[in-house]
């Protein structure tokens, strides 16, 4: 059984740092948007400018953090489930 509760918690970490890890890189090395949506998205998307601000930043980790959860919930209830 996987522990449900300390497995969000690891998961608000991860997601927070990883957030504004890829946050901070855009902020202070624009050019490697594009780069990243070419290799990791498979697109090559020209969106303009980029947006960086406090809101945008704190929105931003608010819909990943609810994202990784709502994954890691459906993962966590497939596997205390699933028998083998």
């Amino acid at each position: 059984m996987i522990n449900i509760p300390h497995l969000l918690k690891v998961t608000a970490a991860w997601t927070s740092i990883v957030f504004t890890v890829c946050f901070l890189g855009v902020a202070m090395m624009p050019g490697i948007r594009p780069g990243f949506m070419r290799y990791a998205w498979h697109m090559n998307v020209n969106t303009g400018f980029d947006v960086l601000s406090f809101g945008t930043f704190v929105s931003g980790l608010v819909i990943w953090n609810v994202v990784a959860f709502l994954a890691v919930l459906l993962f966590a209830s497939l596997f205390n489930t699933i028998k083998k």
